[in-house]
């Protein structure tokens, strides 16, 4: 099964020998379950031609705002809601989840609890994981076909299924304790309240339910679909 990265972000260059690239970070998380990956870079302007182009897409985070604009945005949200109609399943992680709700009817905005940085827990699906997240933005209001599959008390909405068509999470199940702490020394300086800061930097635990939503990710990309006729 060919997964096509969308990707609409890039991680920063100081942090590129030790972490990789974003794609490289979603190879690593989805590695032994048959997958072959294709990259196109959405932030530049890189797009498919067609939806049909991968048996499935995923979505990368992003340092931009899905309310924001830049040029990428509103054709990445036109192919959003041409391969939903397609039945062309779709993943989106963090600004990936926010672009798919907010190009299949809901809306994201700039939360004013402020910002989730480091190791958080949420109950999805009845149980609780643990997994990292880098954020400030949320899904405020959801699409009318959204499913909410779990969350916590600052994000109500972190998980987010779409019948067998798409399935998106807020939180970075391909982000390891090294990448967090990098942004945190990176693009977290003046942005992200210090104290949250020097609490992702003291933590050097692992997120140990990354891999329970990576395989969430692969067991999605690989159920059984029928043909449809949109």
């Amino acid at each position: 099964m060919r997964i096509g990265i969308l990707q609409t972000g890039h991680a920063p260059e100081p942090l590129l020998p030790e972490n990789g690239t974003y794609p490289d970070m979603f190879k690593t998380l989805l590695d032994g379950h048959g997958f072959d990956f294709q990259n196109w870079d959405i932030e530049g302007m890189e797009f498919p031609a067609s939806v049909h182009d991968a048996d499935g897409w995923l979505i990368t985070g992003s340092r931009h705002g899905a309310y924001e604009d830049h040029a990428f945005i509103p054709p990445l949200e036109t192919f959003i809601r041409d391969a939903y109609a397609a039945h062309v399943p779709m993943v989106g992680i963090c600004f990936g989840h926010q672009i798919m709700a907010q190009a299949l009817g809901g809306r994201v905005e700039k939360f004013t609890g402020g910002w989730a940085v480091g190791k958080q827990t949420y109950r999805i699906n009845g149980a609780d994981m643990r997994v990292h997240a880098w954020h400030q933005d949320q899904v405020v209001d959801l699409p009318p076909d959204a499913q909410v599959l779990g969350g916590n008390d600052f994000c109500q909405y972190a998980a987010l299924a779409y019948d067998d068509r798409a399935l998106s999470f807020q939180p970075h199940p391909e982000f390891r304790t090294k990448m967090t702490q990098g942004l945190a020394r990176t693009r977290g300086m003046n942005v992200v309240p210090q104290p949250l800061l020097d609490r992702v930097l003291a933590d050097h635990s692992p997120a140990e339910d990354a891999p329970r939503v990576g395989a969430m990710i692969a067991d999605f990309f690989l159920q059984p679909r029928g043909g449809h006729d949109e």
